[in-house]
């Protein structure tokens, strides 16, 4: 009987493997919980000199909430002194006259100061509404005791009373937030370094991993609560190097290869809840992060089981991206998209070819662990296709004048297309780092704007041996997010427009995101 069933959805079939499903599931996590309780009171206050034009200024500690009296149209800041993920509760009672109306209740959540200071009402994104933080309550019997059902991303909430009656007001007490994570922190070694920059780098990409960590690694646990292939490879980079939760690695990696298409496919991000379903999302070069995570993973742990059982899927990935290539060059075609990065001006050809050799040689290496006739023949065959997709990139995308790799018909320069091709170590070192220093100076290229692409960047300053340049980068981009208030590293951070989002409204983007947390990987793998 086969364990294969085939579902149909979203214009696209997609093939359950059970056996792979159900090992997934075995290895799903226990959450751990504690309760935390908030730090102080603050406001929110214009400031033309912080990020996003608001900045916090304590007004009182938390002891004072539960003396704070508010009535209709009151409003009261709570903080919780960090990042937070997990379920709010508290109990609020009448204060004067009974009750002679229902309690209106608003609570606002937020990651960063924004979100609590301006109105979700001004919101004109164009992904959903629904992503912002806020419950509208009506509370008829009073006192009571709420806890909310709703899992939130926070470090701000603020309480608005919108209306009670004439006769009465509320004061709220044992407010406290059930943190959930799947981090296990007994298994952290502390980071011991003479740079306290590092060491504040390294604690708070920690804390972004680690709020990111749940029955899944998650994408974001504001936004958007997904398991993306992106997300993963680096979560699970930074993960080996600190909480060692590698069976969370493990079980997401069985996850993406249950939930095939027709074709073999692997979808960019799954949704998780109520029921496991691949998204209609299929991204160049995320397929082929699937082939490296299994490789990062497989070198991590020597897991040949696990090995074994993926190798079929991780194999598919190179077959299927092998298809778009023509005389050794992906092609620039609409029918396909890489990631990369969110730039809407930025030509994928020439970084997407740069993913496909540093994948490549990962295959390789998988290969040669299968062993046997099949992981010979696949390395003999994939060590041919590295030769020839090196040479047609370097007769078709290098362009001796501007010692620059260019993309697509345009001839498109970009950091995206140096990365990856510094990453692939197409050229030799020497070239590399010649390369990544003129790219440093020039000013012209189409930049960078996702801590994603900024980690790429960082892994190839230390390829090619440059590594001051690198901790300088770590620092200052980072570094900078946390000058900016953070606590935990953002899906979005660009210097130079600090209040950039690709979704026109940074009140909706996730300052908890999983692809900015690898200073700690970056910090710890390369001593740094």
């Amino acid at each position: 009987m086969s364990n294969t069933a085939k579902i149909q959805a979203h214009n696209v079939t997609i093939m359950r493997d059970e056996h792979l499903l159900a090992k997934a599931e075995n290895l799903k996590p226990v959450l751990r919980k504690s309760e935390v309780l908030p730090n102080r009171l603050v406001e929110v206050r214009s400031d033309s000199e912080s990020i996003h034009g608001w900045n916090v200024f304590e007004i009182g500690s938390a002891a004072d909430l539960s003396n704070t009296k508010l009535g209709k149209s009151d409003s009261v800041i709570v903080d919780f002194g960090d990042h937070r993920v997990g379920y709010l509760s508290f109990a609020v009672s009448p204060v004067g006259s009974p009750p002679d109306a229902p309690l209106k209740l608003k609570l606002t959540f937020g990651e960063m100061p924004v979100e609590v200071a301006e109105p979700f009402s001004s919101y004109n994104g164009w992904i959903s509404s629904s992503w912002l933080q806020e419950e509208l309550m009506f509370i008829d019997v009073l006192p009571a005791k709420i806890e909310l059902p709703r899992r939130y991303s926070f470090r701000y909430l603020k309480i608005e009373v919108l209306d009670t009656s004439p006769k009465y007001r509320v004061v709220f007490d044992s407010l406290s937030c059930h943190t959930v994570t799947s981090a296990d922190r007994s298994s952290l070694q502390s980071l011991k370094h003479q740079e306290p920059e590092m060491e504040a780098l390294d604690r708070v990409s920690i804390r972004t991993l680690e709020d990111c960590m749940q029955d899944v690694f998650e994408d974001g646990p504001k936004r958007d609560r997904r398991l993306w292939l992106g997300d993963l490879r680096l979560q699970a980079l930074a993960n080996y190097e600190t909480f060692k939760s590698n069976n969370l690695v493990k079980r997401c990696l069985y996850l993406f290869a249950g939930l095939p298409d027709e074709h073999g496919r692997v979808s960019a991000n799954l949704f998780i809840e109520p029921k496991l379903i691949a998204d209609d999302t299929y991204l160049y070069d995320y397929s082929l992060l699937f082939t490296v995570t299994l490789c990062d993973y497989w070198e991590a742990t020597g897991d040949q089981e696990t090995l074994q059982d993926l190798w079929p899927t991780a194999r598919r990935q190179i077959e299927l991206a092998l298809e778009n290539v023509e005389d050794g060059l992906v092609q620039d075609r609409d029918s396909w998209w890489s990631f990369i990065d969110w730039h809407e001006d930025l030509n994928k050809q020439a970084p997407s070819q740069g993913v496909l050799i540093y994948t490549l040689k990962r295959a390789v290496r998988l290969a040669n662990a299968i062993g046997g006739e099949e992981g010979k023949n696949c390395s003999d065959l994939w060590n041919k296709e590295i030769r020839f997709t090196e040479n047609a990139a370097m007769e078709n995308l290098w362009d001796e004048n501007l010692e620059f790799f260019v993309s697509g018909e345009a001839r498109q320069l970009s950091w995206a297309s140096q990365i990856w091709m510094v990453l692939a170590e197409v050229l030799p070192e020497e070239q590399n780092r010649k390369l990544l220093l003129q790219l440093i100076e020039e000013k012209t290229l189409i930049g960078m704007t996702t801590p994603y692409l900024y980690h790429y960047l960082t892994e190839a300053l230390l390829v090619a041996g440059l590594r001051e340049e690198a901790i300088t980068l770590i620092r200052s981009y980072w570094g900078g997010m946390i000058r900016d208030g953070a606590d935990t590293f953002w899906e979005l951070y660009d210097p130079h427009n600090k209040s950039y989002s690709p979704y026109g409204s940074n009140l909706i983007n996730s300052y908890c995101h999983a692809w900015s947390c690898t200073p700690t990987y970056l910090i710890r793998k390369y001593g740094l």
